[in-house]
């Protein structure tokens, strides 16, 4: 009993990250990320649909080539714009991952069935090394 409660930190720290590692199996949320790596895979072998939904300052700093900006905010409004992608996987982008699991949200209350996040954003894509374009998009 001594050793429990002079490591009670410890031991509530264990139980606390082991609980947050466990958690996304339980939400479903683990089966909705991509990394990078699988992201680039469903572009190149299944003409997946690259979608930013951060705004459009953000998208005009640095963007992925061939991706489709439409921001979160808007995502609702427009998601008929992408009824010809339903059928294909769409890999939603953000800034960290965080949006995109709203806007998958939004897309399979659409109809999109193949819907993923990109595992950390658009900072992921930067950090594996991957293409960023800071031109003005067209």
């Amino acid at each position: 009993m001594d050793f429990v409660q002079s490591n009670l930190v410890w031991i509530t720290l264990a139980l606390v990250s082991g609980a947050m590692l466990v958690y996304p199996m339980f939400t479903g949320a683990a089966g909705n990320s991509v990394s990078t790596a699988q992201a680039v895979l469903l572009i190149n072998r299944q003409n997946a649909l690259l979608l930013d939904v951060r705004n459009s300052d953000e998208y005009q700093a640095g963007y992925i080539n061939g991706a489709r900006n439409i921001p979160l905010d808007e995502l609702e409004k427009r998601v008929d714009e992408l009824a010809k992608y339903r059928a294909k996987p769409v890999v939603v982008v953000c800034a960290s991952g965080n949006r995109s699991m709203r806007a998958i949200g939004i897309l399979r209350k659409a109809g999109f069935e193949q819907t993923f996040s990109l595992a950390g954003g658009i900072a992921g894509w930067r950090d594996a090394g991957q293409p960023i374009n800071t031109k003005k998009p067209a």
